[in-house]
């Protein structure tokens, strides 16, 4: 059997799954013009995203871990094309925001099964092939981003990609499946553990400044000028999604764990870089180690647990996700308002956070290994 089919299709997958999120920045302006609501208003369609997405996502990967990724996933990719056809058909805001929902329901499932195609499949390159997956999730935006940026209305955009979406995604999706026989500790196993936890905080806090530099970059960069801002707004998906394969392939070999606090570090000083101005450096440095903490995160919780309920498992730590796009979107919209200065060092309080909650599962896994 072919194994890299598997690959293809997560990576495909995930193309399409990246435009809920790295397509946001380029989208926002037009929502936000389109529908004539505040800042505050749009900001809230990217967090009920960051909800949805994140908070189905363990209730996909129960069906998918059970039955195989088949079904469920395309009633995910239906889900996922209503979302952008439902946004073309909204008469306001309050439909956006129930299409979106929708829409996000199943870009979360998607999300999931997409990377445990390549977990499930490659455990003995883990880490390799959830990076090849997920550099799909950044590398459709980048692609997509400069188009919906020239476009004047957010309705052929989200015409355009649902009716793609609709059609391509579920038979994707048809020709998906999981390996048989695989071992590893149940969700209830997990999440009563205290590693399960530290895992969590560490995941939510340490995304926030991601978040932020996937929803409000127009709003930090707005003293740039346009041509570099929209250069900006590409480049972002493309680091996080295009660097995967690089820090999977680092991970597989320096450890997973190690890496995850590398990158941390690295979002850590790339929010400092928002402090002192530095926007576009920022963004780099946030963009090239973001996206591959994410999918990083899924390889811990995979590492620690097993791959049997992997999809589930992972699932759950997604749900930080939700907590992460809401400190990131609505929170930090918020204290902006208040103040700069507030918002920015709330950002590296969060990034600090993210790495001192994976201290502790460090120290014991090499005090493990001196014993």
């Amino acid at each position: 059997m072919n194994k890299n089919k598997y690959l293809i299709i997560g990576f495909i997958v995930m193309c399409f799954n990246s435009l809920y999120q790295y397509s946001w920045n380029a989208l926002e302006p037009l929502l936000k013009n389109g529908f004539n609501v505040s800042l505050v208003e749009i900001a809230l369609g990217f967090t009920l995203f960051s909800i949805f997405s994140s908070g189905f996502q363990p209730v996909g990967g129960h069906f998918a871990d059970k039955d195989g990724p088949k079904k469920i996933g395309i009633i995910s990719a239906i889900l996922s094309a209503i979302g952008f056809l439902g946004t073309y058909l909204s008469p306001n805001v309050y439909v956006f925001y129930v299409s979106w929902s929708v829409g996000s329901i199943g870009e979360g499932i998607l999300y999931g099964i997409a990377a445990n195609l390549a977990m499930k499949w490659f455990r003995d390159r883990m880490a390799f092939a959830t990076g090849i997956v997920s550099m799909g999730f950044g590398l459709g935006s980048a692609i997509a981003n400069p188009f919906i940026a020239m476009a004047n209305n957010y309705r052929i955009v989200t015409l355009t990609i649902g009716l793609v979406e609709i059609i391509l995604l579920p038979i994707l999706l048809y020709l998906s499946d999981y390996p048989p026989k695989l071992t590893g500790q149940t969700p209830k196993q997990a999440i009563l553990s205290v590693k399960f936890w530290l895992i969590y905080v560490s995941f939510v806090t340490a995304i926030v400044p991601l978040t932020v530099m996937s929803s409000e970059l127009p709003v930090l960069g707005k003293n740039l000028p346009q041509q570099e801002l929209i250069t900006l707004i590409s480049i972002l998906p493309l680091l996080s999604g295009g660097l995967r394969p690089f820090f999977g392939y680092v991970a597989d070999r320096l450890g997973i764990l190690r890496t995850v606090l590398l990158l941390n570090i690295i979002l850590t000083i790339g929010s400092v870089m928002i402090i002192i101005g530095q926007i576009p450096v920022s963004t780099i440095l946030i963009g090239l180690a973001g996206g591959s903490m994410i999918t990083l995160y899924f390889n811990v919780s995979t590492e620690i647990f097993g791959t049997r309920f992997s999809t589930v498992n992972s699932g759950i730590l997604y749900t930080g996700k939700a907590l992460g796009g809401a400190l990131g979107s609505v929170v930090f919209a918020i204290l902006y308002t208040i103040g700069l200065q507030i918002s920015e060092i709330y950002t590296l309080t969060c990034s600090l956070i993210g790495v001192i909650a994976l201290l502790p599962l460090l120290f014991t896994k090499q005090m493990r290994k001196v014993q």
